[in-house]
């Protein structure tokens, strides 16, 4: 039988006595990979957004709490285990899951600080392995066949780093152990929440079989249902149907995943942390907007947001994209590519309006709007493009920076922001904006 592991399983690693380092330091450790039946981990944080602020605000402990927007159009973000037992679910519309659990408390998202807890989490991570892939802010793949000789078997891997996740950062995680990346990541998921679940090679056969076909990558609602019209709704009804009615049903490209994955086949490595391709923000409203000043400001506000990430990434971008998602659900995108990377709100901002403006909009009720950053390079080549240009709202950027480290996010805002003045559009917004202290 595959294993699962309860919260309180003995951690077999510090048998081991000293932790190995790292050669490069920092205290990672390395080693040559082995061969190992079961090598990769799938490390899922639970409720994650919802844990992190209940451990701000230990009072909230056992009672339903609810992350994501508190307006009319606000959706859940992240639900506590005690409000999903409502029936509440992430990506639910706030309203209805105030319906199924009225007694719950809602927050705000806090993305500063769960980025940071990302990172505090991925340094565990790269403390047993340099073979970390990310998926999300709160789940990582590790291929820990070169950490077995010196933390242990994968099993007590799994568990290490539960134990460091819950110890370190006070919060709880689920560990899928498999002998690839698509079936730790169903481990984790069975795991849920809190636990481990190691599936050895000998099982694989036996696990998959009775499980519904949703449980293979690739198969959503639409698919589901139509393999269902022909009774295939388990993995062992996938593995008795042949490869040329696959192919029928769902075509060719989902017809070999379907099959591979129902035999617990992928051949997907772990790639280590990849820069991002690009970062964006946007904003759903709670009513349509059609105030094209008011749409500018909220450009100011998310070009403040995608900027500032750029800058805590050390990354600039060349091509600025504005998003627009209209009443009638209608969405539409503007791009334009500069001659030279940027990491400041001030140009972000700029290009953004000018995209804007150039849609000519007239009493236009707009639903959503976005603005994002990609063709990403290093910081230092935008400073080295900058050297002859006037840098001082970059300058000024980055000392705002320093300061909202140093004494929060609201120290620093732009008067545009503050006082409900609405920039126009392009340089003249550019021109008047300034910065002034908030005070508590």
């Amino acid at each position: 039988m595959s294993a699962l592991v309860n919260p309180g399983c003995v951690d077999r690693c510090t048998a081991m006595g000293q932790e190995p380092t790292h050669p490069g330091g920092r205290g990672r450790a390395y080693a040559r990979r082995v061969s190992v039946d079961e090598p990769i981990l799938h490390v899922d944080m639970d409720a994650f957004y919802a844990s992190v602020e209940v451990r701000k605000d230990p009072s909230l402990a056992g009672r339903p709490v609810l992350v994501g927007g508190m307006g009319g159009r606000g959706v859940v973000a992240s639900a506590s285990y005690e409000a999903r037992t409502f029936g509440v679910r992430s990506a639910m519309p706030m309203a209805k899951a105030l319906r199924l659990c009225p007694q719950a408390a809602i927050l705000p998202p806090d993305f500063d600080m769960y980025q940071q807890v990302s990172a505090d989490l991925r340094e565990i991570f790269l403390s047993v392995t340099p073979l970390v892939e990310p998926l999300a802010l709160d789940e990582a793949f590790l291929d820990i066949s070169g950490s077995v000789r010196l933390f242990g078997p994968p099993e007590a891997i799994g568990a290490l780093l539960r134990r460091r996740v819950r110890e370190e950062l006070g919060l709880p995680c689920s560990v899928g152990v498999a002998p690839n990346k698509f079936l730790a990541k169903l481990c984790s998921g069975k795991a849920k929440p809190d636990g481990l679940l190691h599936l050895r090679r000998a099982e694989v056969d036996g696990f998959l079989a009775p499980l519904p076909v949703r449980d293979l990558w690739g198969v959503g609602e639409q698919t589901a249902a139509k393999l269902d019209r022909y009774a295939i709704r388990t993995v062992a009804d996938v593995r008795a149907t042949s490869a040329q009615t696959l192919i029928r049903l769902v075509g060719p490209a989902s017809a070999r995943q379907i099959g591979s994955l129902a035999i617990g086949r992928d051949e997907r490595a772990v790639v280590p942390h990849e820069a991002a391709k690009g970062m964006s923000a946007e904003e759903t409203f709670e009513h349509d907007v059609d105030d094209l000043d008011l749409l500018r400001r909220e450009l100011l506000r998310l070009a403040e947001k995608v900027a500032r990430r750029l800058r805590k990434g050390k990354v600039a971008g060349r091509t600025v994209t504005l998003k627009l998602r209209y009443a009638n659900f209608e969405t539409v995108t503007r791009s334009r590519t500069l001659l030279a990377p940027v990491a400041d709100a001030t140009e972000l901002h700029r290009e953004a309006v000018a995209l804007f403006d150039a849609l000519r909009l007239e009493r236009v009720r707009v639903r959503l709007i976005g603005v994002g950053m990609t063709n990403l390079v290093p910081d230092s080549a935008s400073r080295q493009l900058s050297l002859t240009t006037d840098d001082r709202w970059s300058r000024l950027e980055r000392a705002a920076d320093v300061a909202r480290d140093r004494f929060g996010g609201a120290a620093v805002t732009r008067g545009a922001l503050l006082d409900g003045a609405a920039p126009t559009s392009g340089d003249e917004a550019a021109r008047r904006e300034d910065w002034r202290p908030v005070e508590d």
